[in-house]
């Protein structure tokens, strides 16, 4: 079996073309896309994870890292659609109402993303109803709220009530983030899970994927 541990380097390093060409070599060599990601690229990302929460890795790194899983993923993913393949979940994600900052959103997403998510990325400034008309016209299964102003906490619970005026409070999993948010937040407005960065997102991110199967 050829050594594929190149892709994995490629993307822990940040090398998107690399990551790209490596892949497109191994299609040619008919190498399984779905063994290529799960062998080889998420665990690239979840290393990259594992690197940022102990601080070997920084935002640059983490950023670099998520695009180069996305140029790889390129040519895999009309791959995996014809296959039928489902993504691992589907992520709603959006920064909360006044709240303009983006960084830490993308950076979640980018990770989810390389943790085999389907990311629906609704930008910032999203007010409640925008969140709940997502959640309503999507299969997602977990909605990902973000804010770095303290002003803007209380958005996330107006989110969170209006899912449930709406009646689709029960079709998600409400997992929160960002610099003033705390576990204790998110256990007071009723949230299902709390990542205190982007890494801890993705974990959190599975786990309540795992609840819900139960």
């Amino acid at each position: 079996m050829p050594d594929r541990s190149r892709l994995y380097d490629a993307i822990l390093n940040g090398e998107d073309k690399l990551a790209l060409q490596l892949v497109q070599e191994a299609l040619q060599e008919s190498a399984n896309p779905t063994e290529l990601i799960g062998r080889w690229m998420i665990p690239a990302m979840d290393e990259v994870g594992r690197r940022f929460e102990a601080q070997e890795y920084f935002i640059p790194e983490i950023l670099l890292a998520a695009r180069a899983m996305k140029t790889a993923m390129e040519p895999l993913r009309p791959l995996l659609a014809a296959r039928g393949e489902q993504p691992t979940g589907r992520v709603v994600l959006g920064t909360v109402k006044g709240d303009l900052h983006d960084i830490g959103k993308n950076m979640v997403g980018s990770m989810l993303e390389g943790a085999g998510f389907e990311v629906t990325d609704l930008g910032i400034d999203v007010p409640a109803e925008k969140f709940v008309e997502a959640v309503a016209n999507s299969d997602s299964n977990i909605l990902a709220l973000s804010a770095l102003l303290t002003v803007t906490l209380p958005e996330m619970k107006r989110t969170i009530e209006a899912l449930s005026r709406a009646g689709l409070r029960h079709r998600v999993r409400i997992l929160v983030g960002g610099a003033p948010v705390t576990q204790a937040y998110a256990d007071e407005i009723g949230a299902d899970g709390y990542g205190e960065n982007a890494g801890s997102a993705v974990s959190m991110a599975r786990a309540l994927l795992e609840k819900q199967k139960h």
